[in-house]
């Protein structure tokens, strides 16, 4: 399996300025990948209706829990990785299944939960090294931390 890049990025949404955090594979946002993935699969409605997650707007926990997929009291078992482009999680959430070891963390088992009928089988899974996933959290929440208050 091959193992992925990962980064988080972490800026200022429009005119209300918070904060809005959308995983990057290989360079790609996950947001682009998942809009091509639909797309291609011909699932409706499809294309620009994710957006990333909003911290302040849902109390996540620490992003280092969240996204080692120990924070949800989300929907069941799995973690929300983007959210509606509305900004609100719930409403349009990309739901994966997040397994860490010592060495990788793995993200598997993509839903999106309002569409149960939806087949993910083909997106993913996404691997990464697990010290260079934990070195892009870490600039996560650098980034959080630098932009609060």
């Amino acid at each position: 399996m091959i193992k992925r890049e990962i980064r988080f990025d972490c800026r200022p949404r429009g005119e209300d300025g918070v904060l809005v955090i959308v995983p990057h594979i290989d360079g790609a946002s996950l947001t682009e990948l998942i809009d091509r993935f639909e797309i291609a699969a011909g699932m409706q409605p499809a294309g620009d209706a994710y957006g990333g997650l909003i911290p302040e707007f849902f109390r996540f926990g620490s992003m280092e829990d969240h996204f080692h997929g120990r924070s949800t009291g989300a929907i069941g078992p799995k973690t929300p990785v983007l959210g509606c482009e509305c900004g609100e999680w719930g409403c349009w959430p990309l739901m994966t299944r997040i397994s860490v070891t010592d060495d990788h963390v793995t993200w598997d088992a993509f839903e999106q939960p309002h569409r149960k009928t939806r087949d993910y089988s083909g997106f993913g899974p996404l691997r990464f090294d697990r010290r260079r996933y934990d070195e892009a959290l870490a600039v996560l929440v650098t980034a959080i931390s630098s932009n609060a208050g």
